[in-house]
């Protein structure tokens, strides 16, 4: 159909034409502006929106860094809390130094070999058997014993040695504590975890625990006590052994009612206990094993009425603790206090330390000993075994000793070498394997000879007693007197042979007769007869 141009009406033309015609610019950018505005108000709305979200987020999770670092500091606080008390827990058996015993009843117990004779007056003690017996027949809850050998029993033992019928003993009567429930802790080297006692104990619930000395220090478990029911003690050089029942020469101390010293020899216990799984050293210990007692802070107790400080010491180093007092420390404080003489008895007196081909001097005990002798004028005794094992340099650093007292107005040093006669129808010597020292003021007990190796490698416990008025009301309960008395029957017995200049002992010929004989056999061979000196 066609359209005319002149049909179309002309003014709803020209109304079409302003219609379409574009709006005035200004209003144009001004509704563009409103719209621009409204864009960047609503976007500016956003974004606040979202910035007060992000304040929120991280407004939370500041208070959740907050929140998880006071739960993390009260974790630490707790931790230190914990540790900086002690506990009460069965390992102390709710004693504490408030409530334990204080007055405390000791007896010296030594075991002399059949065969080695004393005058008929000569000072005696209690058998070392008959007062490991007596601490067994007390016993009601629990025993721990740490020795470093157990030769005790065996399943074909023979009736005809003492020794040996001992031993037996002594083993059923453990069976029998721990079949009426009574808790036995034993502590060994692992190098006897092949015991046969050991692992017939173990088959009547026993429980043994083993230390492995030779991965912390490559030396040796040596130390030798007894804890029972918290309250009685034994510590001495006598190990769980038949010939410390027989051929060996012993001597120790027994405390009775005296939970006060149990507190802190317990806790070496614990130290030893804790090692047993582990094959290194923990870089910090726990507090609960720290040393209770010390030089400065002794526990102060009443032995046989007498007023006494005493505190327990402990070897090698890596054992000792905080507040824990090194055996050679303890050695050092009793030789420091003594005003008129000191007595030494112990099996071996060598300052040396061996390693592999190797040995350097070891000056912590022998110069501390020239010190007192030459400084302090103090009297020195040394009572040493001389045996088939000891060292020829023995008789070297003794003869030492002497020498620094030539000529000097006040100096005294005697030395002693203990002899027992041989007998034909024993196959093992006697020996004196005592580890003491008293003075005219204190006494130490420990577990060691003094040789350098065992005060740098083993483990071993020491025990120091000094008595609080040493010329007050002494008497011959007194702990010390009766330790200077053993001292002097020994060293007055025609056992005792005195050292004398340029003449080496028979013992100590026998020693390097052997050694030259090695060493033409061998050539240069390792151990402690071929050596270079440091």
């Amino acid at each position: 159909m066609e359209i005319k141009a002149d049909w179309l009406p002309q003014d709803g033309f020209e109304q079409m034409k302003l219609k379409s015609r574009p709006k005035d610019s200004a209003q144009t950018i001004a509704r563009v502006g409103v719209n621009f505005y409204s864009t960047v108000k609503t976007q500016d709305y956003s974004a606040s929106v979202w910035l007060r979200r992000k304040d929120k987020l991280e407004h939370s999770q500041q208070k959740c860094i907050v929140i998880f670092a006071l739960v993390c500091c009260f974790a630490v606080l707790v931790a230190l809390i914990f540790s900086a008390v002690d506990i009460v827990g069965e390992d102390e058996d709710g004693l504490t130094e408030d409530n334990c015993q204080k007055k405390c009843r000791v007896t010296l117990v030594e075991n002399i070999p059949e065969g080695l004779v004393y005058s008929e007056n000569a000072t005696s003690h209690l058998s070392l058997y008959q007062g490991w017996m007596n601490l067994l027949n007390m016993a009601e809850k629990s025993v721990d014993i740490v020795s470093s050998s157990w030769d005790l029993c065996s399943k074909n033992f023979t009736q005809s040695f003492q020794s040996e019928r001992q031993g037996q003993y002594l083993c059923e009567k453990l069976k029998e504590l721990k079949s009426r429930n009574i808790d036995i802790k034993l502590m060994s080297d692992v190098q006897h975890n092949t015991s046969e006692v050991l692992q017939d104990l173990k088959r009547n619930g026993v429980e043994v625990q083993y230390l492995n000395m030779t991965a912390y220090t490559e030396g040796q478990l040596h130390a030798s006590f007894w804890v029972v029911d918290r309250k009685h003690i034994y510590i001495g050089s006598a190990s769980l052994d038949k010939q410390s029942l027989g051929q060996m020469k012993e001597l120790g101390v027994i405390f009775y009612n005296c939970s006060c010293l149990v507190l802190d020899l317990q806790r070496i216990f614990a130290l030893y206990s804790s090692l047993r799984y582990k094959d290194n050293i923990p870089q910090s210990w726990s507090r609960r094993l720290y040393g209770l007692f010390g030089k400065e802070t002794a526990l102060e107790l009443q032995l046989n009425e007498t007023e006494v400080k005493v505190f327990v010491s402990n070897s090698p180093k890596l054992f000792c603790p905080t507040d824990r007092v090194l055996d050679v420390e303890a050695i050092y404080s009793v030789i420091d206090d003594a005003q008129r003489f000191v007595y030494i008895a112990v099996m071996d007196y060598l300052p040396l330390v061996f390693s592999k081909n190797t040995v350097r001097y070891w000056p912590d005990i022998d110069g501390k000993i020239r010190e007192a002798l030459v400084l302090r004028k103090i009297k020195v005794r040394l009572l040493i075994t001389c045996w088939k094992d000891t060292h020829p340099l023995t008789f070297n650093f003794v003869s030492s000793l002497k020498a620094i007292c030539i000529e000097l107005p006040s100096c005294s040093l005697e030395a002693k070498f203990f002899v027992p006669k041989e007998q034909k129808n024993t196959s093992f010597p006697k020996i004196n394997r005592n580890k003491y020292m008293v003075t005219d003021r204190a006494a130490y007990i420990g577990n060691f000879d003094w040789v350098g190796d065992n005060f740098m490698q083993n483990a071993g416990a020491g025990l120091v007693i000094k008595e609080t008025n040493a010329w007050n009301n002494r008497n011959d309960t007194s702990i010390i007197e009766q330790l200077k008395a053993v001292f002097e029957r020994d060293w007055y017995s025609n056992h005792a042979r005195s050292l004398l200049s340029n003449k080496i002992p028979d013992c100590l010929k026998q020693k390097l007769y052997r050694s030259a004989s090695n060493k033409t056999a061998n050539g240069i061979a390792g151990g402690k007869d071929h050596f270079t000196v440091q």
